[in-house]
């Protein structure tokens, strides 16, 4: 039986998403669980979610997930989605659920694959 290490849920499943998708995927076994994804555009990560059987969310709705979500991974690249996030975990008051940004994601990637991951929001910090 594995437990459970930490429930994710994945914002932002372009290029970048996807790819970390397929990866935590792969972690199951070592105790990493998708709960949620948010992504409004039909891509492959997300039709890849839809058909691990993972719930498709806004980032509202994760938010107000409180203790079901341990961590955000935010893999969107964009600031305005930061700030958004960051605003929404304020209003709920949700004080369990850490947002990740992409530069965390990297770093767990570079821990677990032998893969290099593309950069193609070039943005750094949260």
């Amino acid at each position: 039986q594995t437990v459970t290490v930490a429930d994710i849920a994945l914002v932002g499943l372009g290029e970048i998403g996807e790819r970390f998708l397929e990866e935590m995927l792969g972690l199951k076994s070592r105790g990493i669980r998708i709960v949620c994804v948010a992504e409004l555009d039909d891509t492959p990560g997300k039709a890849r979610a839809v058909a691990e059987g993972i719930a498709v969310r806004t980032m509202e709705e994760i938010v107000e997930m409180g203790t079901a979500v341990d961590v955000i991974f935010d893999l969107t690249g964009s600031p305005s989605v930061r700030k958004i996030l960051r605003q929404k975990m304020q209003d709920t008051g949700n004080r369990h659920t850490i947002i990740a940004p992409e530069t965390m994601a990297r770093l767990l990637w570079a821990v677990v694959s032998d893969e290099v991951l593309a950069d193609p929001h070039g943005q750094r910090g949260y």
